[in-house]
C-alpha cells in the first residue's frame, strides 16, 4: 500500500462521513447513506482486495458511528463490509466492457440498493425496525438509490480529473 493511495482513501472515507453526518434522518433515523459514494470511488479508483477490505471496514465503522437510527451500528458494520466486496466483485467483471461513465452509474445504483437490502435485512435481525421492511425500501433506499446516482455522475469526472492532476497512479482501467 503507497501512501499517496491510503490518504486518498481516508480523505473519501472522511468526505463520505461528513456527507453521513450531516444528512439528516428520516424514517425512525434511517437516512440516505452518502458515505456509500465515496466507498464505491474508492473501490473504482483503487480495485484490489486490500484497499476493499480496508476501505470498507472503514466506510462500516464511520457510519456506524455517525447512524442516527438506535441499534444502526452493527448493521452498518455488516452493510459496508459485505457491499464493498460485492461492489467490488461486480465492478471486476464489467470493467473492461464499456468506456463511459454509465456502468460506473449502473454500479453505483445496483451497490446501493444492495446496501440498503443488506441493511434492512441485518436490521430486521438484529434490532426492530421501525416500520415495515417494504415501506423502508420504498421510502428510503430507492430514493437513497436515485441520489448516490446522480452523486456519482457528478463526481466521478471530477475524480478522474483530480487523480490524473495529481499524478496519482491508480489502479482503474477508464470505464
Amino acid at each position: 500500500m503507497k501512501t499517496k493511495e491510503l490518504v486518498l482513501l481516508a480523505l473519501l472515507i472522511a468526505m463520505g462521513t461528513v456527507l453521513h453526518l450531516v444528512i439528516p434522518g428520516i424514517g425512525g433515523g434511517m437516512k440516505p447513506d452518502m458515505l456509500l459514494v465515496m466507498m464505491f470511488l474508492g473501490i473504482i479508483l483503487f480495485p484490489k482486495a486490500k484497499y476493499v477490505l480496508l476501505v470498507g471496514i472503514a466506510s462500516g465503522i464511520m457510519s456506524a458511528l455517525t447512524t442516527n437510527m438506535p441499534g444502526g451500528q452493527l448493521p452498518n458494520i455488516i452493510d459496508k463490509f459485505l457491499t464493498a466486496f460485492i461492489f467490488f466483485g461486480l465492478f471486476m467483471a464489467i470493467k473492461k466492457l464499456s468506456t463511459s461513465i454509465v456502468p460506473v452509474a449502473v454500479l453505483t445504483a445496483v451497490g446501493t440498493f444492495v446496501s440498503g437490502m443488506i441493511f434492512l435485512g441485518t436490521a430486521l435481525f438484529i434490532v426492530e425496525l421501525p416500520n415495515t421492511f417494504l415501506a423502508l425500501t420504498v421510502g428510503i433506499v430507492l430514493p437513497t438509490v436515485a441520489l448516490n446516482t446522480i452523486v456519482m455522475v457528478i463526481i466521478y469526472p471530477i475524480a478522474m480529473k483530480l487523480t490524473q492532476r495529481l499524478q496519482v497512479k491508480t489502479n482503474h482501467v477508464n470505464i
